[in-house]
């Protein structure tokens, strides 16, 4: 059984309860998990919609790939996980994600990355960014061989062919649409 993620970007408004969920939870000074916007033409039309983003936990992880101090480590379930204590702060993994998931840590001099809450997922919680979504736009999903849920890519997002993240999305249908504006 593989975990990731799964982002209804019909549902996300944008509200950001997930990026102030992940950093209380984390108790960092920035979250590790952020919303970003896109809007632009897509196949003729224009779309405008939220990515929320934190470490896509990929089959093929560049972080895990290209670390000298062997931070890194996937676990059965596909969560990657990043050892702090062993980080020497090169951000050769922050360079390497096309998706922007390792985050440097100013105050520690070392990188951070989203672990999906493991701990919580461990004692059948889902992860703080997914209790806080007040609309249930951000699931978490177990993905089984053979079964694809959702699209793996839609514009705004890093090319996929290389990592094989795990997230999953539902891609913005045409009609309405709610957007907080702030």
């Amino acid at each position: 059984m593989r975990l990731g993620f799964f982002l209804d970007l019909n549902r996300c408004l944008g509200c950001r309860a997930c990026e102030g969920a992940c950093q209380h939870w984390k108790g960092l000074g920035f979250p590790l998990r952020q919303v970003r916007t896109f809007a632009g033409q897509v196949r003729g039309r224009w779309q405008e919609y939220y990515l929320s983003l934190a470490c896509n936990h990929c089959e093929n992880p560049e972080c895990f790939r290209v670390c000298p101090e062997r931070t890194y480590n996937k676990r059965r379930d596909g969560i990657v996980l990043h050892n702090s204590g062993r980080c020497r702060g090169c951000n050769r993994c922050v360079r390497a994600c096309p998706f922007g998931a390792p985050r440097y840590n100013l105050t520690t001099g070392k990188v951070e990355k989203c672990d999906l809450c493991v701990e919580r997922i461990e004692n059948g919680l889902p992860p703080a960014c997914v209790e806080a979504c007040p609309v249930k736009a951000l699931q978490v999903l177990q993905l089984d061989e053979g079964k694809e849920l959702g699209e793996k890519w839609v514009p705004g997002l890093a090319d996929v062919n290389i990592t094989r993240p795990t997230l999953r999305l539902k891609a913005p249908e045409e009609g309405e649409r709610f957007f907080l504006v702030g």
